[in-house]
């Protein structure tokens, strides 16, 4: 205290003041700067699992897209191959058609030979094909499912950076409408909305 009867508080002597005989204040303050390190730590939790989600499924699609591409590439190699035998057979039938009668039976045998062996290859191409679909369906399931997932956490993002956001660290109290958007988001993500064949 100074001799004009101004009282000066040094920097830490308010702090001590306070340490020394409690503030129901200060210590609703701490307490609510707890629960918004707590939520804040959820909520960050919360959309990190949403990001992992969404990059996991993205990178799932594209594999699948890539067995797909795969399969399709090895059914086009069969059909390929049913048709240089079906060349073959049709260049024995012309044979057949134009030899002596010494040579028939061979083209004959020949011809029977290259009708199995395109009943095999068109068996293996088609089923090729079918697996190809398979690959690209669960790709564009993977698809969706990242949609769902980057929809969720773009909400989660928005619901925290909104102004008048019920999970913004200034509206830490309002609990049940925070909730409501987190359940939201994680629903967004977990929900089959319709989609256009396209997209």
């Amino acid at each position: 205290m100074s001799g004009s009867g101004f009282h000066v508080h040094g920097p830490h002597d308010h702090e001590l003041e306070h340490a020394k005989f409690g503030d129901a204040h200060a210590e609703e303050g701490n307490n609510m700067m707890g629960q918004i390190a707590l939520f804040t730590a959820v909520i960050a939790t919360v959309g990190a699992i949403f990001g992992y989600m969404g990059g996991a499924t993205q990178a799932n699609a594209g594999l699948y897209k890539n067995n797909a591409a795969i399969k399709k590439t090895e059914a086009a190699n069969q059909w390929s191959y049913f048709q240089s035998k079906s060349t073959k057979q049709n260049l024995s039938e012309l044979a057949l058609e134009l030899s002596p009668g010494a040579k028939k039976e061979f083209y004959e045998s020949e011809i029977k030979r290259y009708k199995q062996e395109k009943a095999e290859i068109k068996v293996n191409a088609e089923k090729l094909e079918a697996l190809s679909q398979e690959w690209d369906q669960k790709s564009d399931e993977q698809m969706h499912q990242h949609h769902r997932w980057a929809q969720a956490t773009t909400t989660l993002q928005v619901a925290i950076a909104w102004p008048p956001s019920p999970c913004s660290p200034a509206s830490a109290g309002s609990r049940p409408a925070c909730t409501l958007w987190a359940c939201w988001a994680w629903a967004s993500a977990h929900w089959r909305w319709p989609t256009s064949e396209h997209g």
